[in-house]
């Protein structure tokens, strides 16, 4: 365990707003700050930051807890390697002991071993056994240079030829199966064989330079054309980009997004080094949050088919919800920018680029494409359409100049369809705030409580164990007060009961209630539990009274009787059992 000393000097060196403002980008609200969430996606800001107590918490997907749990978080991290980050961030020493890094040795021993096998498949492509996709790559219009400098390889058609590399390198089985470059037989947990065979591979590289998964794509027919390391200790391909490391190089404030490997290689070698694509899945919030850090424009290249324009405009839809300005590429002639400039050359394609359309226009025109406009009614049905969608634009000058130019179009007032869009606005407003009430004032049953029977079926005692925790939290000497009016034993459910023994026991201690402390005993669910009690309660001032209160909720629910207990009561024990609970109603609201 860490000390008390050196948590509270990290604390002090990594003020949770600063932390997390260098992530996303909040706004002032009172004491406290506010920013959409970086965890789920959502468009009205539901994620709060807490200075005073160093805390954060959403409403809306429930994550919540310190600096240390929101660095875990976001970057994907065991805990002792988000302390050691942010530690590193304020040029802090770990101390020499007082933790069990197994995790994170485990994590370093997976690294080792992507290291280890990018250059075992590097070795291959350039043996005699890799000269057919060494001739594919070279077919595909890729330089010796560019596969080099991606680091492409050949894994061998074989069984094991690569677990038997890496094991004689030292690594072991179990250790090469966490990082998915083995595979564990199903029918005998003996024998293990390789992941990838007889594939072109691509090596996924993380912005620290660490080799961190794989993606391998057959050369000739059947499938799966491409298999991608699945998540492991260190890659999660919803939050990593393909050649991020070398985009983020180039310092521009723009990024070409676009769908996979091989398009993004052929830019790099056509000049356009500031490309990337996601990892065999669909853009997610993590990874537009992520293109966020080093870009302030996006242009999607996506394919010109039916499946690429539906990605673009939901890849459209998360770019506008974190506020990146986004740019949509229209390519003729050609399904993908790799057909693209081996057709048209890199010039033609920087042509393209610099023309390339707004978002908005995309959406406009996509709009525009279902109805007949040569009929009032398909002018109406697209003015309805188009009235929505711009009440979901923020920005009043580009509302003002797309409403003029439409207007002008259809040829309508435009003072009308001002009206009618600030009307929707305030729709919009209306269940926005409504939405954020609700979820002010019942985070306390969130999706992740729901599921959870043992509170689900004690609300009322769940909640006042809460405010109990929340008292504490606020008042630390009333320790001996509530602890001589109800004991944890008390507590009728288990995770209120945990972590209430753990706040007196710290307080017992001497010890802080700091939720950097808390971090180190609880998991991050658990933290976000924590801050949402934290949270509900904030600005309110408790006094002892409304304690008492609480604490006559929990223990007049530890005297209700279960329904197998009431079934073994006779005629009179029941009679005397409802007498007894008559007219007990707290004074406290829950």
């Amino acid at each position: 365990m860490l000390s008390e000393q050196f948590l509270q000097e990290l604390k002090l060196r990594n003020d949770i707003e600063g932390v997390i403002s260098s992530y996303v980008p909040v706004k002032r609200r009172g004491r406290n700050l506010v920013c959409l969430c970086p965890f789920h996606n959502e468009k009205s800001p539901s994620f709060t930051v807490y200075p005073d107590n160093q805390s954060f918490y959403c409403f809306g997907c429930g994550t919540g807890g310190d600096v240390i749990t929101f660095i875990r978080r976001v970057e994907n991290l065991e805990y002792i390697e988000a302390v050691k980050l942010l530690a590193d961030r304020a040029g802090l020493a770990m101390p020499e002991d007082g933790y069990d890094d197994r995790a994170a040795r485990m994590k370093s021993r997976v690294l080792e071993a992507n290291r280890e096998t990018a250059r075992f498949y590097f070795s291959c492509l350039m043996s005699p056994m890799g000269k057919q996709a060494l001739e594919y790559l070279r077919g595909r219009g890729l330089s010796d240079a560019t596969i080099r400098r991606f680091g492409l390889g050949f894994a061998p058609d074989s069984w094991d030829m690569t677990l038997r590399h890496l094991t004689q390198k030292g690594f072991t089985r179990e250790e090469l199966a966490a990082a998915c470059i083995a595979v564990q037989s199903s029918k005998d947990k003996t024998r293990y064989f390789d992941q990838f065979r007889g594939r072109v591979m691509f090596p996924i590289i993380d912005i620290r330079g660490n080799v961190i998964a794989f993606g391998g794509r057959i050369m000739g027919e059947g499938g799966p054309k491409y298999l991608n390391s699945p998540d492991t200790p260190v890659f999660k391909k919803s939050r990593n980009l393909f050649a991020l490391n070398l985009a983020k190089a180039t310092k521009e404030n723009v990024l070409i997004l676009a769908e996979g490997y091989m398009d993004v290689i052929a830019l790099h070698q056509g000049g356009f080094g500031n490309a990337v694509a996601t990892l065999g899945t669909s853009l997610t919030s993590e990874q537009a949050r992520l293109i966020s850090q080093y870009a302030n424009t996006v242009v999607i290249a996506y394919d010109s088919d039916g499946a690429g324009q539906a990605a673009t405009k939901r890849a459209i839809n998360i770019f506008g919800e974190i506020g990146l300005k986004v740019k949509v590429l229209s390519m003729t002639g050609a399904k993908d920018p790799d057909e693209y400039i081996k057709k048209y050359g890199s010039q033609r394609f920087k042509l393209l680029i610099d023309g390339s359309d707004s978002a908005m226009n995309f959406e406009i025109e996509k709009i525009r494409s279902q109805y007949d406009l040569d009929t009032a009614e398909g002018k109406v049905a697209y003015l309805k359409d188009f009235v929505a969608f711009m009440a979901g634009i923020s920005s009043e000058i580009e509302r003002d100049v797309y409403i003029s130019r439409t207007a002008e179009e259809m040829r309508v007032e435009k003072s009308t369809l001002l009206l009618q869009v600030d009307h929707a606005i305030r729709q919009r407003t209306r269940s926005a705030e409504k939405k954020q009430a609700r979820d002010l004032s019942t985070f306390a049953v969130d999706k992740k409580d729901r599921s959870d029977p043992e509170r689900s079926r004690n609300i009322r005692a769940a909640l006042a164990e809460e405010r109990l925790i929340a008292i504490l939290f606020k008042n630390p000497d009333y320790r001996d007060y509530l602890l001589s009016r109800i004991s944890p034993e008390e507590f009728i459910t288990a995770f209120n009961r945990q972590v209430f023994s753990c706040l007196c026991d710290r307080l017992e201690e001497n010890e802080s209630l700091d939720m950097i402390a808390l971090s180190a005993v609880f998991d991050q669910a658990q933290m976000g539990r924590i801050s949402g009690i934290i949270a509900a309660a904030d600005g309110q001032n408790f006094t002892r009274d409304e304690a008492e209160d609480y604490i006559k909720v929990i223990k007049d629910q530890a005297k209700q009787k279960t329904p197998q207990e009431l079934a073994q009561m006779n005629d009179q024990e029941l009679k005397q059992y409802i007498a007894g609970l008559a007219g007990k109603k707290p004074k406290a609201t829950l």
